[in-house]
């Protein structure tokens, strides 16, 4: 069964969004987006998405969104796996683009919860593009990244 929440980390984040309407965010997309499925978000440092890409991707840079699918079944309440985000480049991207941080973080949550599904932008020919546009605009969000990578 699965639980209240999807979990929301914060680990050393040096911008410190609400928490509380965060998880409801992660819980919306959980319900939503996942179809029932949980994962779990660290909002963390550049330092530590460096690490991460560095270690898993072999990309030595810090990314905004970092997406680790789960190896478990995909029935519904079996985890999808686990984001990271930056708080720091969220932070510089919302004031880039014109709109609050919790805004980029949930851009970036909704971005990495499409990975976890299974999406690729790099490959799938614009589904990704297309699903994220669609989620953004049910879920009240601003120009996604995929959206705003090809502006």
């Amino acid at each position: 069964m699965p639980s209240k929440e999807p979990v929301v980390l914060f680990r050393r984040a040096p911008v410190r969004p609400g928490r509380r309407a965060l998880e409801q965010f992660a819980c919306r997309l959980r319900n939503l987006v996942a179809e029932g499925r949980e994962f779990t978000c660290l909002i963390t440092t550049n330092g530590e998405l460096r690490r991460l890409n560095r270690e898993f991707l072999g990309r030595d840079y810090a990314t905004d969104v970092l997406s680790f699918p789960g190896n478990g079944p995909g029935g519904a309440g079996a985890s999808l796996g686990e984001i990271a985000i930056s708080a720091q480049k969220a932070a510089q991207q919302a004031r880039r683009f014109g709109h609050s941080v919790e805004d980029e973080i949930r851009i970036l949550m909704l971005h990495g919860v499409l990975h976890l599904t299974g999406m690729d932008h790099e490959r799938d020919a614009g589904r990704m593009a297309r699903a994220e546009a669609v989620w953004r605009q049910k879920l009240g969000l601003p120009a996604g990244l995929i959206e705003r990578a090809r502006a």
